[in-house]
Parts: structure tokens; C-alpha cells; sequence
């Protein structure tokens, strides 16, 4: 009875085409330590980033290093393009869609340049993160190579 009251879980995209890494293996203590939420990241191949899901573009920070996309559901996930490239000052970094855009899966978000990137040291790692975790039951997350907006690399089971 009331099964069509049941949510189904939400399947998040890759972002970006490269290999799945676990979150905990993510260098930097902010991510491996889940302090912000739970998800994996990705070792990119290439710089295109696209959105993992439907949603609505809520915050792109002034360095375009990292995105924000609220899920219809309520949940609210982040990429976060690298380690330390908010030091970059957005060197780097194209935005490609603003605050307050609905985007569908595979729709352009961000151009990374890794290669700036590399020059400046920076960690290419994609961290793909949960963030309002309380309303969160269990994650799935997938293993291997991902080709950014066809490939899935996590499920997300709501409360």
C-alpha cells in the first residue's frame, strides 16, 4: 500500500570523463574525512565538466572552482574541480552556465584547463560530494572509468 509515496533513488553522473577514486583517498583531509559529505571523486582526462543530474545551478564560486547543483529532491551535491585551486583565482577555469540555471544531465557546466592546473601544481582529483547528508540513507558508489554525463558513478538513497 502507499508504495508510490516511496522515493526512488537518484543516480549522479559523472561530471567529468577519468577514473573513480573513493572519497577517502581524496588528498586532502576535508574530503577523505567526508567533513562536508559523502560521494567519490574522479582523476580527470579531460577538462569538460558537465552536470551529473538534474537540478538547478545554485552557487558557481567567484574562481569557478567548484559547483553547486541543487537535486529536485531537496539534496544538494558539489564538484569541486581540484585541490587547493581556489588559490588559482580562477586561472583556469571557464564558466559556461550561471546561478540559477536548470540543467539536465550532460549539460556543459565548467571548462577546466588542466594542463594550468599541472603548471601550478594543483591536484587535478574531482571530488563529486553529497553535502545534506542528513537526508541521506546510504550512497552507492561505482568503481573504474567514466566518460562525463553518460557513465554513473553513484545512487543515492533518500530517507
Amino acid at each position: 500500500m502507499f508504495s508510490f509515496l516511496k522515493r526512488k533513488d537518484i543516480e549522479i553522473f559523472a561530471p567529468i570523463t577519468g577514473k573513480i577514486v573513493g572519497i577517502e583517498d581524496v588528498p586532502d583531509p576535508v574530503f577523505s574525512g567526508k567533513m562536508i559529505g559523502d560521494g567519490v571523486a574522479i582523476e580527470p582526462t579531460n577538462g569538460m565538466v558537465l552536470a551529473p543530474c538534474e537540478g538547478k545551478v545554485v552557487q558557481i564560486f567567484p574562481t569557478n572552482h567548484a559547483v553547486g547543483i541543487e537535486i529536485k529532491e531537496g539534496i544538494d551535491l558539489l564538484i569541486h574541480l581540484g585541490i587547493d585551486t581556489v588559490e588559482l583565482a580562477g586561472k583556469g577555469f571557464e564558466r559556461l552556465v550561471k546561478e540559477g540555471e536548470t540543467v539536465k544531465v550532460g549539460t556543459p557546466l565548467i571548462k577546466m584547463d588542466l594542463d594550468i592546473l599541472t603548471e601550478n601544481e594543483k591536484n587535478t582529483i574531482t571530488p563529486v560530494i553529497i553535502t545534506t547528508m542528513d537526508q541521506i540513507k546510504d550512497i552507492n558508489t561505482l568503481n573504474g572509468d567514466v566518460v562525463a554525463g553518460k557513465d554513473l558513478i553513484m545512487t543515492v538513497k533518500i530517507k
